[in-house]
């Protein structure tokens, strides 16, 4: 009777932690699921423009792909208010400032590419939108950025073609939800008010660190404390990603 008390007692014991062992494997796997669901739907492509409303979480975002001046002013500006972001860089433009984006790194920012010449994919055959995404990757492999994961079309032009290519080179797009379009230089205060009244829980913030901005670092010292006094948090792509569930946009 004592045996058989003792297998029984043992065989619960194995049960429960075969169940929990299967409770973690599901969540796993739906944690998995949910992250794929977020940038396709039975194949078709899609493209990350907004997290989660139900997080605070706000990813600032910026282009680069000339110019090596008004970069430093933004990562200052960044840098003295804790607020970290996602730089998507041009191969081209990475490779001619290896310092820069070492800075970039440096600075608890996450790595992003725009394929490497910066040319409209919306201009290019298939064949030849994967030839500049291959070389992007091998400039960014040259500078130790092997797991550059996040992809923005050049110029945001693109579409379901563009978009079947960048998923073939296991990458994902990203797009963006508020535009204050910095790059036309419409004033500090018209891009504050943009940003600040456009801006909530999910969104990603489109800007830029070319040269061309002569506004952008300005408007941060005002944006940066704004944001966070509406209770929001700065995150990279990868962290709104993973912290949550994503709006996508559908491509036709």
């Amino acid at each position: 009777m004592r045996i058989f008390q003792n297998k029984l007692e043992l065989i619960k014991r194995y049960g429960v932690i075969v169940v929990i062992a299967l409770f973690c494997a599901i969540l796993m796997w739906i944690g998995q699921q949910s992250q794929i669901a977020v940038f396709s739907n039975k194949g078709e492509p899609r493209a990350l423009s907004q997290g989660s409303e139900d997080q605070p979480f706000v990813a600032l975002t910026f282009n680069i792909s000339w110019g090596n001046s008004k970069v430093h002013d933004i990562i200052k500006v960044l840098e003295a208010h804790e607020a970290k972001a996602t730089f998507f860089l041009s191969g081209e433009w990475a490779e001619r400032h290896p310092d820069i984006v070492k800075e970039i790194h440096d600075g608890k920012h996450e790595i992003a590419m725009m394929g490497y010449s910066y040319n409209s994919y919306m201009d290019l055959e298939p064949q030849e939108i994967k030839q500049d995404i291959q070389k992007a990757r091998e400039a960014f492999e040259k500078l130790s950025f092997e797991d550059v994961d996040w992809f923005r079309a050049p110029h945001g032009q693109f579409n379901g073609e563009v978009l079947k290519v960048v998923e073939e080179e296991n990458l994902e797009a990203i797009q963006w939800s508020v535009n204050p379009r910095d790059w036309e230089n419409p004033g500090t205060n018209q891009i504050i008010d943009a940003i600040l009244e456009e801006t909530d829980k999910g969104d990603i913030v489109l800007m830029h660190a070319s040269d061309s901005v002569k506004q952008t670092d300005k408007a941060l010292e005002v944006v940066l404390p704004g944001l966070k006094q509406k209770g929001l948090e700065f995150s990279t792509i990868t962290e709104l990603v993973n912290g949550s569930k994503a709006k996508i946009t559908q491509v036709e």
